[in-house]
């Protein structure tokens, strides 16, 4: 059993600044479906190759893994300073899984939430889905499910969309305005719940430096809108 307490980032930034620090860490976890992109996206997040990312006819990923960046220049600044900032990012198998069942995803994603956010806590979970496919009634349905078992009832504020294989969108000739005019209702829903906290990501290469910041700044802003709230996550020991 997972229990999911929520921390005013007020402490979190206070604990920062008394131990003098110019950095800032921002605690991901990416989920969803298999074969979406989330460990490609974990990737372009951290600047990195930390996780296996590859062509497969099967599930890749098979258990969670705790990636962190480098320290990265140019995207914040506090009290008018400038913060080296630093990503984790969760990389979580896909469901359904190839050779996992729903409740051994389920089980290993609330072990690894509980391991490495315990103390931090989550600032942010990405959802991620596939730009280049419809999001349909069923999916949605038990996509929303799982990430409520995960992170509780307030998994709105804590969730964005993050819509990988954005390069296949733009090969068919949408803009992302275009995109979002023409996508199914289902997705358009999902998008208002999380208070339209979404974001495109390009599979077809690496993303370079400019564009890194350019999405980090956004995911920045998400957890900025939500006061730099934080979710803490223990276990249970009933």
């Amino acid at each position: 059993m997972l229990f999911v307490l929520h921390l005013m980032t007020g402490l979190w930034l206070q604990a920062q600044t008394m131990a003098g620090s110019n950095e800032m860490t921002i605690n991901l976890v990416v989920l969803g479906r298999t074969q979406t992109g989330k460990s490609a996206a974990g990737n372009s997040l951290l600047g990195s190759d930390d996780f296996e990312s590859r062509l497969s006819p099967s599930s890749v990923t098979t258990c969670c893994s705790l990636g962190h960046s480098c320290h990265i220049s140019g995207i914040t600044r506090r009290n008018g300073c400038e913060l080296a900032l630093r990503v984790r990012v969760l990389d979580t198998p896909g469901f359904p899984h190839s050779s996992l069942s729903k409740e051994r995803v389920r089980e290993a994603v609330r072990s690894a939430l509980a391991q490495h956010f315990r103390e931090e806590g989550l600032h942010l979970a990405l959802l991620v889905l596939r730009a280049d496919l419809p999001l349909c009634p069923d999916e949605n349905e038990h996509t929303v499910q799982f990430i409520q078992e995960l992170l509780g009832p307030t998994w709105k504020d804590f969730t964005a969309v993050l819509l990988t294989h954005a390069d296949k969108a733009k090969e068919a000739g949408f803009s992302e305005e275009a995109y979002l005019h023409s996508v199914s209702s289902t997705l358009l829903s999902l998008l208002s719940s999380v208070q339209h906290k979404y974001v495109f990501l390009d599979n077809q290469k690496s993303i370079n430096k400019e564009e890194r910041a350019i999405v980090l700044r956004k995911l920045l802003n998400f957890i900025r809108q939500n006061n730099y709230q934080v979710l803490l996550f223990k276990h249970n020991k009933e």
